[in-house]
C-alpha cells in the first residue's frame, strides 16, 4: 500500500483527505458521462491472422500495437455503419428539447492511455483522426506519438493540465462549456473511443468512453477454436463493446461488433473486409468463427 501525500491532513488511524489534482479531468468527465444509457456486448476474436502480420512485421524491423488493429477496424466499422458514428447533441434531455443525434462525417478514434500526469497516475485520451481511410502504419504513428511516458507534456494536453490547475467550480465551468459546441465535439471526445487492458492479465472489461461506441480490449490468450471441426489452440482476444442507447439500438451495435470482429480475424494488410467479396466469409468460416 503506497503511502499518502506529504502535506494531506490527517484525520486519525492513518486516513487522509487528499485533493484530486491530476484526474480532475477524469472526474469532471465522470460527471457528465452519467448522463449515457451503457448497454453491454462481447464477443472473442480469433486474433492468427493479426499475430501473422504482427511477426512478419517484426522481422523486417516494423512494431505494431494490437491497438492499432482495433483502432483500425474501428474506423472500418464506424464508416460503414455512420448512425453510430454519433453522439446526443448537447441540451437534451430538456423539457422543451427534442432529442437530437450528431452524427460525424469522419471517424476519430479516442484512445485511453494510463501515463504519468505531474507525478500521478492519470488516464490521458489520446486523438487518432481520419480513422475511415487510415492504414496501419499511420495509425502505428500517431500511437508512437503518445507511447513515451512523458506523454503528458505534450501540447494537445495543455487542457488537461490546465484543468487541473483551475479551482474545481471553474475547472467544472470550462469543461461543460467546451462540449457545448457541437462542432468541437469530435476534436474533443472523438467519435469511437478504445481502451485496452491486453497488457495485464484481464480477459474482458467494460467501460463508457462518452462516444456513442466504447471498445474494451483483453489480453490475447491461447484458447480453444474449433476449425474444420477440430479443437485446435489460437490465440484469442476478448473484445467488449458499450453503446450508448439514446444514440443507437442493440443491432446496429450488435453489427457494429461484427464488422470490427470480421476486420481483425480477416486481416489482411489494412483493407476494408467489406472490399474483399466472398472470400472473407470464406476466410471466416475456415477460422470456425462464422461470418
Amino acid at each position: 500500500m503506497s503511502a499518502p501525500p506529504a502535506g494531506a491532513p490527517e484525520q486519525g488511524d492513518g486516513v487522509r483527505t487528499v485533493v484530486e489534482r491530476r484526474r480532475r479531468h477524469t472526474l469532471y468527465f465522470l460527471e457528465w458521462a452519467a448522463r449515457q444509457r451503457p448497454v453491454h456486448l462481447d464477443t472473442e476474436v480469433d486474433m492468427t491472422r493479426v499475430q501473422q502480420h504482427r511477426a512478419a512485421a517484426r522481422e523486417s524491423g516494423v512494431r505494431y500495437s494490437v491497438v492499432s488493429y482495433l483502432l483500425l477496424a474501428a474506423g472500418r466499422a464506424l464508416h460503414s455503419h455512420p448512425r453510430a458514428n454519433a453522439a446526443m447533441a448537447p441540451g437534451w434531455p430538456g423539457a422543451l428539447r427534442r432529442p437530437r443525434v450528431m452524427r460525424f462525417g469522419t471517424v476519430t478514434g479516442k484512445l485511453a492511455l494510463d501515463r504519468d500526469v505531474g507525478g500521478e497516475r492519470a488516464v490521458l485520451s489520446a486523438l487518432v483522426p481520419g480513422l475511415e481511410s487510415a492504414g496501419l502504419e499511420r495509425i502505428q504513428e500517431r500511437v508512437d506519438r503518445y507511447r513515451g511516458q512523458r506523454a503528458a507534456e505534450l501540447a494537445e494536453f495543455e487542457g488537461v493540465r490546465k484543468l487541473g490547475r483551475l479551482p474545481s467550480p471553474l475547472g467544472r465551468a470550462a469543461f461543460a462549456a467546451a462540449l457545448r459546441g457541437t462542432r468541437r465535439r469530435s476534436g474533443l471526445f472523438g467519435t469511437v473511443s478504445v481502451s485496452s487492458l491486453g497488457h495485464r492479465p484481464v480477459d474482458g472489461f467494460h467501460s463508457a468512453g462518452g462516444t456513442a461506441v466504447t471498445l474494451c480490449a483483453g489480453q490475447i490468450a491461447e484458447r480453444p477454436v474449433v476449425r474444420a471441426g477440430r479443437v485446435v489452440p489460437a490465440p484469442v482476444m476478448r473484445l467488449g463493446l458499450t453503446f450508448d442507447h439514446r444514440v443507437i439500438d442493440g443491432a446496429e451495435a450488435a453489427d457494429v461488433l461484427s464488422h470490427v470482429r470480421l476486420t481483425l480475424e480477416d486481416f489482411h494488410d489494412g483493407s476494408p473486409a467489406e472490399a474483399r467479396g466472398p472470400d472473407a466469409g470464406a476466410a471466416c468460416a475456415e477460422h470456425g468463427t462464422g461470418g
